[in-house]
Order: C-alpha cells, then structure tokens, then sequence
C-alpha cells in the first residue's frame, strides 16, 4: 500500500476523479490556446478541488519547538462556522472528495470537533485527522463516524516518554506518551475498521527552526516502531524533518547537520532497516517519499518545479485566515487564493474562481518552490505536458478505482 499513497497521478486516473481532470486540463488547454491567439479566455469551470487540507482551528495545547506552523498557532482568527461548513457543502457538490483535518492548531481543539466529523461523512467525503494526539476523548468520539476509507494518524515522533515531553512540551503536564497511545485500543475497539496511523519526523543533530535546536531522534525510531505496534496502530509513517526557509516554504535541508549528510543517511538507513523488521501483516512501516529520495541521494532532483503548479487547482488548504495554494505556503500571502468564506455563496465561489486563475498564472512554482522537494512533482510536469501537448484531445487513460481520493 505504501507505494500507492503518493501515486498521485494514479489517483487522479481514477474513475470518479478522471472527468474531474478531464475538465482542468481541457479548460488549461482552451485558456493557452485563446491567448496565443488573443481571443476571450473560456470561463473557469466551476470545479472545486478534489481534497482540501482544512485548518479548523489555530489553537494548539502542544509547544512544540519542531513546529513548522509555529508562526500562526494561537491566534485569534477563527471561523465563522455557517460559513464554512456552506464552502464544504458546496465544494462537495462540484468535486470535492476528501478532507484532511490537520495544521495551524490542533483540530481536536474545535468546538464540537466530532459533530463536524459527523457532518463532513452526512457530505459522503473521506475524511482524515492528523493530531497530536492530546484530546484522544475526542478522537474516540469522531472515529464512530469514519469507515475503512478514513484515517487518524497522531504526530508522535518519539519512542520514549522523555524525549516525548522534551520535544513536544504539551500544556497538560499530566499527559505523556504512554497515556496518548492507551487510547488507541480504545479507538480501535469503537471502530476497528478506521486505520490509526504513528507519525514520526526524523530530526538530526543541527536541525533547527528560527535558531532553535531541535531534539535528534534517529536513535528513538526503532523504539517508537516497537511502541506503535504493541499498542495496536496499523502503521507507523517515517518522515524526515522540514523548515521554513526565509521566503516562507517549506523545505528540507539536511545540510545544516553537525554531521556529514552521508553519515546521516547511513544511521538513517540502519535504523529504518531495524524497524522494517517489525513488520507483520497487520502492521506496516512507512517510508515517505521525502524520506526515500533523501535516502537515494536525490531529492534535489524534485526541487525542479514547472512554472505552473497544477496541484494548486486540484489540493488546497482552507484556514481561518484564507484559501491558500498548498501546505507548504500555508499562511503567506503571495499563496492566497481567497478569503476564508472561499465557497460559501456565489459571490464568494466566484472570487474563489479569480483568485485561482490569478495564482496560477502568477505564482511561479520554479521560483516560489525552488528548494521544496515537493510531493507532486511528477505529477505536475506530467499534467504540464498533456497541457503543453499540441493535440486538441489528449488521452486520459483509464486506472482502477482505489477509493483514495486524499491528495
């Protein structure tokens, strides 16, 4: 399964979603066409995007000094509930397909969290949660609600309670490690088909965020692994740390290590090697595509970005302070597409609609990403060539339907 999480393209094949990539490549295609030969640009399809990232809240009760949102926890913004949950609504009715509660604040922190769990599937959408894990009452509350298509996974990074406390600071002093993965069994009793996911950011020795040294953790990844299957998580997903890099991207760069990246690679490697082990039919061991390329020496390979990134249209990130193009410029503004209403009414729907044709066309990805090792990658140059593509009708084959519509 592992191999298919970030087969992005392979999604996008997929029955229900091809005559929803169908319809942006051919308005992409007729757009290029029309200005070339200075004639009125077709209007923008009245699509949504196929997943949302969506940031319910921007409190967190965690402290984290690893914390790539750091900049925008705690404030005061937040939705105007009606509002938003009219944006999904009418998302939903013109393409949307999954949800991903996740970043800016911790969504179990939302004000009746379960009941817009509850709400989010009466739309028929996939929906998954990454939390920290503190509030797992909650959890245990929305996960009634989800089915073998949904996910929770909880952003854990340690092995030991220590370098847990350490690393993740958390307001509630009585809460550890051990009491965050005693839920699980609970969660799993409730609902044993939803799949419950350990979240690992591998941090090295001079990993930092705004001059502040984060906790390495290489050493706790085989700890955590044999601690993620004792309590009865499907997977354990390994990932190597980001930062925010001056422009406000999200980037990996191992080269502020204390050690030779080389060595890194190699403790890495043994360590992973050692919790592939613990494999077993039940339990998985994830690598992500950040951590195999970093690996294989060459993730700068996928910081060469196309101009256009067409992801932006297809996975976007709703916040409490706007519509945004992707996780990775969560927060900045030359990333806006729209204020947070987004798709709450017409006027709104229609703003939305400027916005996006206004970032794609102005927002340079080979500029703006230039230091992202950036997931859709592939995926973009691939959509860029049946765009660039001088035939009229360009084939979209046809892939067997997954039922994983998260992008």
């Amino acid at each position: 399964m592992s191999h298919t999480i970030h087969d992005f393209r392979g999604k996008l094949l997929q029955p229900a979603l091809r005559d929803h990539m169908r319809a942006y490549v051919d308005w992409r295609k007729a757009l290029g066409t029309a200005r070339k030969e200075g004639k009125p640009a077709p209007e923008t399809p009245d699509l949504a995007p196929i997943s949302i990232n969506l940031d319910l809240t921007t409190a967190c009760n965690y402290r984290c000094d690893h914390c790539i949102d750091w900049d925008i926890l705690n404030s005061r913004h937040k939705h105007v509930e009606a509002e938003l949950r009219r944006s999904v609504e009418r998302m939903a009715g013109r393409g949307l397909k999954s949800v991903i509660l996740i970043g800016g604040g911790e969504p179990t922190l939302y004000p009746g969290f379960a009941g817009f769990v509850e709400f989010l599937k009466g739309l028929r959408l996939q929906v998954a949660v990454v939390s920290n894990g503190g509030r797992g009452n909650r959890l245990l509350e929305a996960a009634e609600h989800l089915d073998e298509h949904d996910w929770i996974r909880l952003s854990l990074d340690s092995g030991s309670n220590d370098l847990f406390l350490a690393m993740h600071k958390p307001v509630d002093k009585k809460l550890d490690l051990d009491s965050i993965c005693e839920w699980i069994p609970k969660i799993k009793e409730r609902n044993p088909r939803v799949r419950v996911g350990f979240s690992y950011i591998i941090v090295w020795k001079g990993a930092e965020r705004s001059g502040v040294e984060i906790h390495e953790n290489i050493h706790e990844i085989v700890m955590a692994t044999e601690r993620a299957h004792r309590y009865g998580f499907d997977y354990i997903s390994l990932k190597p740390f980001l930062e925010r890099s001056p422009e406000g991207a999200e980037v990996m760069d191992p080269t502020h290590a204390q050690e030779e990246l080389d060595a890194i690679v190699r403790r890495i490697r043994a360590e992973v090697d050692r919790a592939k082990c613990l494999a077993t039919e039940k339990f998985d061991v994830y690598e992500s595509t950040n951590l195999r390329v970093l690996e294989e020496g060459n993730w700068k390979d996928y910081t060469n970005q196309p101009r256009t990134c067409h992801m932006q249209a297809l996975r976007q990130v709703l916040t409490p302070t706007g519509l945004y193009n992707c996780p990775a410029h969560r927060g900045e503004h030359k990333a806006l597409i729209a204020g947070p209403q987004a798709y709450c009414d017409d006027d709104a729907s229609r703003g939305t609609s400027e916005g996006l044709l206004k970032i794609l066309d102005g927002f340079d990805a080979s500029h703006e990403c230039r230091e992202v090792t950036c997931l859709y990658n592939g995926v973009n140059w691939w959509i860029e060539k049946m765009i660039e593509d001088p035939r009229e009708d360009v084939d979209l084959p046809l892939a067997d339907e997954r039922l994983d519509y998260f992008l």
